[in-house]
């Protein structure tokens, strides 16, 4: 990632200035912007984007930001067969001649390259022959970037989170509506095996009606985030500046997808609290990193955070974010309905009438045995996964990250609309800022806003590679 790059924001002529996206925080107990939360009216001349279709394309030509966590999204378009990589981009120019170099080996030709200013990339932005831009950069960036990136004429894939403020996630909203671009997270939990396992479960009514679903990003980054010339460098900042969930995609993401939120169901508001903050000084107080040069910080977020959604039809989501804990990894992946619960870490399943799926199961009183787990396995394993799994060996993340460049630049080659479009990435990432209101206010109720303006209510769910 563009370690160290300060934030940027595309000002009305295209231009860039430094300035920080700024949380919208309350001016006091139990006060709330009257306008923080509402939605926006859809300005005049702008078409909604959430069954958004475009011309096809044979090969799709992609352009990669920020060479970190970029890397990934280079190998795994060198992978694909209808994709091209023409153009990467990092601040350090050893990241981005380590990029060309592996580019032009696959390829037998050098991609153009770009680096070693801050606003380089605007100049890749203006080519005329790039599709579509992933950016893998620091949080502050992924705004001003995507809005670059549209407002060129191409699709914008942008890493978790997709902005870091209510404000931001309607300026994408808008960008995307008004020059008919897709603007998509790239939320690689949801191609994970078992998060498309649910969702195919619960397309097929195994679950019967949904009722509750819980979720989280608990990952032990206390090392990480003390590394210096890492992402750590950047994202330690959040730490002392905003209390509240920092990262709440990776779980959200394929609950949301689960649940139909923003296809027949949506957000409505979200009650936040988050527990002392004490691990990452403890960490830092007694492993001393970096030779003590951080021991005047003073971080705020809480170690814990959760946060209860509610949702238009009445259900309930529970997401939690803790980064600086001493556990193993989980994002929970639990889903709750009137047929069937899965809970994940590790994956466990109940059905009700377990002899109709050829169970061996009796009752609910346990979860399913190894086996019977694996009989429903065989019988719901997502079709996405099934196709691509041999080839997504290997990849990152266990495989997911192959699986959602993919199927997203499938959708793109065939002009059809991506799984998630960006009243998704707006909804998902506005827990940020709204997670962050609640707690500053004695965790008050916050409402979420319908970045759909309505839609959800007649749109139908996306098929996500039914076949």
């Amino acid at each position: 990632m563009l370690a160290g790059l300060g934030a940027s924001v595309i000002g009305a002529a295209g231009g860039c200035a430094t300035e920080k996206p700024t949380l919208i925080l309350p001016t006091g107990p139990g006060v709330l912007s009257s306008d923080f939360s509402s939605t926006r009216p859809r300005p005049a001349g702008q078409k909604p984007v959430n069954t958004l279709t475009t011309a096809p394309i044979e090969k799709v030509r992609v352009a990669v930001i920020g060479l970190s966590r970029g890397m990934t999204h280079v190998h795994t378009c060198l992978g694909i067969e209808f994709a091209e990589v023409v153009a990467v981009c990092d601040l350090r120019d050893d990241r981005a001649q380590k990029a060309a170099a592996d580019v032009e080996k696959k390829y037998g030709k050098r991609p153009a390259v770009y680096s070693g200013t801050e606003n380089i990339w605007e100049q890749m932005a203006a080519r005329d022959d790039i599709d579509a831009v992933y950016i893998a950069t620091p949080w502050n960036w992924h705004v001003p970037m995507g809005l670059g990136a549209m407002s060129h004429g191409k699709h914008a894939f942008i890493e978790v989170a997709a902005a870091l403020t209510i404000d931001d996630c309607w300026k994408l909203v808008d960008a995307s509506e008004r020059l008919q671009r897709h603007c998509v997270m790239l939320e690689n939990c949801c191609y994970g095996e078992n998060e498309l396992f649910v969702l195919n479960l619960a397309r097929q009514g195994v679950f019967g009606e949904l009722t509750h679903a819980e979720c989280a990003y608990i990952h032990d980054l206390r090392s990480m985030l003390f590394s210096l010339g890492t992402e750590g460098d950047w994202r330690r900042n959040f730490h002392w500046e905003y209390n509240g969930n920092l990262y709440p995609t990776h779980g959200l993401g394929p609950v949301a997808q689960y649940l139909g939120v923003g296809r027949g169901d949506q957000f409505k508001h979200i009650v936040s609290m988050s527990s002392p903050e004490m691990s990452l000084t403890h960490f830092r107080d007694t492993t001393k990193p970096n030779g003590g040069r951080h021991a005047n910080e003073k971080y705020i977020c809480g170690d814990m955070n959760t946060s209860l959604i509610k949702t238009e039809l009445g259900r309930t989501i529970m997401v939690q974010h803790d980064v600086v804990s001493p556990r193993p990894y989980s994002r929970i992946n639990c889903l709750y309905g009137t047929e069937a619960v899965f809970f994940d870490y590790p994956a466990r399943f109940s059905v009700n009438r377990p002899k109709e799926y050829g169970l061996d199961a009796n009752d609910t009183e346990d979860w399913l045995s190894d086996k019977d787990l694996q009989t429903m396995r065989d019988k719901f394993t997502h079709p996405l996964w099934k196709k691509l799994q041999e080839r997504a060996k290997g990849g990152g993340h266990g495989g997911m990250d192959f699986v959602m460049s993919w199927r997203l630049l499938d959708c793109i080659r065939r002009g059809a609309t991506p799984d998630s479009v960006v009243y998704d990435a707006a909804a998902w990432s506005s827990i940020i800022e709204t997670s962050v209101h609640s707690v500053a206010n004695n965790s008050a109720l916050v409402n979420i806003p319908d970045f759909t303006r309505g839609l959800w209510k007649t749109m139908t769910p996306l098929g996500i590679a039914e076949a």
